[in-house]
């Protein structure tokens, strides 16, 4: 575009021409006289010397002046035209070099110059014009507005300057117009249009960047402060200001750093958060929150010296008591977890692909007679008895394979000195080839099923035992009563007598044996009366004395204030009898035998044996000798019934059964401890007696008058299946003078006092165990007729057993009994 633009270049930039050269224009006018001046001089000189005439050398020195000038002006002339198309060529390069686009307007806004970005600017629009250039902005009628307020303040001599929005062809842009009129112009105006949407767009990206950052600081996990050299923030975040209780205004106007410290340290600047400060400082403060609440904090901080004592710290705080928290929490759940493995009471391991043990808990090992450490790195199938080896490993193989679990087997684990029957589970760690198994000891559980058979078949023999035993006892009472009858008639000096005794004495023994047998099976009848063991050891120890022999020495020591117990004096010296005789048997060498009485109190249940003691006062007996010792597989078989380890003829096996029995039925416990070749140790727990219950249970012996009258009158209804015992007990009670009424059954005594309505009966004897109406239901339909009916039980079983239908007016005659046992039972429940 071809513009006229040179006279306004030229009156624009000629009151700005340089001074140095309107000097150089000076100086030369001043050497150009100069030369003239010179060069009339020299010319005179020369006329004179020449003798030319005077009118010739002025004629021709005018000449030379004016043709001085003339070259002078036209030599200037071109001088200052050349110069100012130099300028112009200058505001050209410089207004065409300009980054933004330029336009220069006169008065009435027509264009005098305008760069080349102008022309490309408005080029869409047309040629280069102010008007074009505002099309820019007619699609917003207030950005338009603006640039036309512009243009009316630069015409009024205001220069200006404003940031327009325009959208052309789907595209935002920005641009700052700048009106700047010309000095020295009227009406022109110098317009400069910068695109500055790039400008902006980085603007708002550092803005936007800078709010990120300010978001993030006072919104991150941690607080960030920093203080000058007196300790005052210049800087804090709100976080770290949300932690103090503060806002931030309040603490960047007023705040110290120590200030929120509970403890400031020691040789501390305003500023250090450690004692003695330095560059890098690290440290864990208690710091003050709101309303005086503390919390504690750990605290970094670089401190940066910028000279002339002026500091700056970069500090960053972390809140500990969250973290704090955690790890309480991470410990507890650790705890937890060691507490669960450690102390649970299933052995557990881990197994590593090797299959060697990677860890095992302490129950596991204990199970073994291990240490944790010694099973470590153990290969498992070491561990494993052969028996089962085979089958367990390849449990554990199929795991591997087919699935995650193995459904639990019972194995056998070998032990550093034992054995231990478990229960084994596994299961195969995700993502892992380690192994978890898991063990129950079922070495207990064993033993239980052991201890369980053994009870039952205990249980078995125990039944056969008191079923035997009341067989004998009713044949042995006839026996016995037999004897009584004939003694009645044969007395000392007849030939039949000592027949006769030796009979009885062979039945008495015959009587002892059953005894036994309903020992063992607790079926005895028990006669229990306040005693004190110290008076029952010294009756006793004569008879102990010459049953063990002189080749082994009796030691008996007595407890003091042991207490009293309530036990039946014969069958405990039977007890003290069989152990005594046990322990000579296991001393043939000689040896000792101590006998010790004492006191004893357990707070919690304690194992004796295969029994659990419940918590109480105790007194205690222990028979210890110094013999051969009992081996450890044999002890558990000690008490059973006819086990004796004696040879063919030496011993029953009943002894300690019996001794067993007695001590159970009395509510006592029994414990034995041996050792081979050094001895062994049984102990007695009997239930000690509080005073309250001594008095209560102290009641005055009735001592047995054999002087005393047996015979009576009374009407006595003797029932009993037993022929012989029925026979014998009637024609006994018959020679007393009694009216004896018999039945060999339940039924035939009913019906017989049902024919016999009119007789009143004093007392009814009966067996308790008959055929179809035992005696217990005799009892009851006969009471139901005669309310105050008095009746004796009599039975080869135990009172226990009878203890649900015995009360008033009810006695008890345990067999077999003699002919003056059952004749004085007789008088005893006639008389009351």
């Amino acid at each position: 575009m071809s513009i006229d633009h040179s006279a306004f270049i030229a009156k624009h930039h000629r009151p700005s021409e340089p001074e140095d050269k309107q000097s150089i224009s000076r100086t030369g006018v001043v050497v150009s006289i100069v030369l003239i001046i010179l060069y009339l001089v020299v010319c005179t000189v020369a006329a004179i010397m020449m003798e030319i005439q005077r009118e010739a050398v002025i004629a021709a020195g005018l000449a030379f002046i004016a043709a001085s000038a003339i070259s002078y002006y036209v030599q200037k002339s071109f001088h200052i035209r050349s110069s100012r198309e130099k300028e112009r060529e200058l505001i050209k390069e410089v207004l065409e070099g300009s980054r933004g686009a330029r336009i220069i307007t006169d008065a009435s806004d027509s264009t005098v110059y305008a760069n080349e970005k102008f022309q490309k600017l408005c080029a869409v629009f047309g040629d280069s014009s102010l008007e074009n250039l505002s099309k820019l902005f007619q699609e917003d009628q207030e950005t338009l507005a603006h640039f036309r307020l512009l243009a009316d303040q630069a015409h009024r001599g205001l220069t200006d300057s404003m940031e327009l929005h325009c959208t052309y062809e789907d595209r935002d842009s920005w641009y700052q117009i700048t009106a700047q009129p010309v000095a020295g112009w009227a009406g022109y105006i110098h317009w400069r249009i910068d695109d500055i949407t790039q400008k902006l767009e980085v603007d708002r990206g550092i803005r936007d960047e800078r709010e990120k950052l300010v978001d993030f600081t006072d919104n991150a996990p941690v607080g960030f402060f920093s203080v000058d050299e007196n300790g005052r923030f210049v800087f804090v975040n709100a976080t770290l200001a949300r932690w103090l209780g503060e806002d931030i205004h309040g603490i960047l106007t007023g705040g110290r750093l120590h200030t929120y410290f509970e403890y400031v340290p020691n040789d501390a600047r305003p500023y250090d958060v450690t004692p003695g400060g330095g560059a890098k400082q690290m440290a864990e403060i208690l710091m003050k929150g709101p309303g005086g609440k503390t919390f504690a904090a750990s605290i970094s901080q670089a401190v940066v010296n910028e000279g002339n004592g002026i500091v700056r710290t970069r500090g960053v705080v972390h809140d500990l008591t969250a973290e704090r928290a955690m790890r309480r929490a991470l410990q507890a759940s650790e705890d937890k977890f060691q507490r669960f493995y450690e102390e649970a009471p299933l052995g557990i391991a881990m197994l590593n692909a090797e299959g060697a043990f990677d860890d095992c808990n302490p129950a596991l090992a204990n199970m073994l007679g291990y240490d944790v450490v010694e099973m470590e790195g153990r290969q498992f199938e070491t561990v494993i008895k052969h028996d089962y080896r085979e089958n367990a490993l390849a449990a554990l193989e199929s795991i591997n394979i087919e699935a995650h679990t193995s459904a639990p087997m019972e194995i056998v684990l070998l032990g550093k000195d034992k054995e231990a029957a478990v229960q084994m589970y596994a299961r195969k760690l995700a993502s892992s080839d380690n192994l978890v198994l898991h063990f129950i000891d079922m070495t207990q559980q064993k033993e239980l099923e052991a201890q369980f058979v053994q009870s039952q078949k205990m249980q078995a023999i125990g039944q056969l035992a008191g079923g035997i035993a009341h067989d004998f006892n009713n044949l042995l009472t006839a026996m016995i009563g037999f004897c009584d009858l004939l003694l009645l008639r044969h007395k000392p000096g007849d030939p039949s007598f000592s027949d006769i005794m030796q009979i009885k004495q062979n039945s008495n023994r015959a009587a002892n044996l059953v005894r036994q047998l309903l020992a063992f099976s607790r079926q005895q009848t028990l006669r229990p009366k306040v005693q004190d063991l110290t008076d029952i050891l010294t009756e006793l120890s004569h008879l102990m004395r010459r049953l063990i022999g002189v080749n082994i020495e009796l030691d008996v020591v007595h407890g003091q204030d042991i207490g009293l117990v309530k036990v039946d004096v014969g069958q405990m010296e039977q007890v003290l009898i069989n152990l005594a005789v046990n322990a000579r048997d296991a001393m043939e060498d000689g040896g000792k035998l101590t006998i010790t009485t004492d006191s004893y109190e357990n707070k919690t249940p304690v194992e004796k044996g295969s029994d659990t003691m419940p918590p109480g006062h105790w007194v205690t007996l222990s028979v210890s000798d110094s013999g051969c010792g009992i081996p450890k597989e044999l002890l558990s078989r000690i008490f059973e019934p006819f086990f004796t380890t004696k040879e063919v003829g030496a011993g029953t096996g009943l002894g300690l059964a019996t001794v067993y029995g007695i001590i159970r039925q009395t509510g006592g416990y029994l414990e034995v401890k041996s050792k081979e070749k050094k001895g062994t140790v049984f102990t007695i727990y009997l239930p000690r007696l509080s005073e309250e219950e001594a008095q209560q249970d102290s009641e005055e012996e009735s001592v047995e008058d054999d002087t005393r009258d047996l015979t009576g009158t009374a009407r006595i209804l003797f029932v009993e299946d037993e022929d012989a015992v029925r026979t014998f007990g009637a024609r006994a009670l018959a020679n007393k003078g009694y009216e004896v009424l018999e039945a060999d059954c339940g039924e035939a005594a009913f019906s017989l006092m049902e024919q016999q309505k009119d007789v009143v009966l004093d007392l009814m004897i009966t067996d308790v165990i008959m055929p179809n109406m035992d005696g217990p239901t005799l009892a009851g339909k006969m009471r139901a007729e005669n309310e105050t009916l008095k009746i004796i039980y009599i039975s080869g079983y135990t009172e226990e057993k009878l203890k649900d239908h015995m009360g008033e007016n009810i006695w008890f005659l345990p067999k077999p009994f003699t002919l003056k046992q059952l004749a004085a039972k007789v008088k005893e429940a006639l008389e009351e």
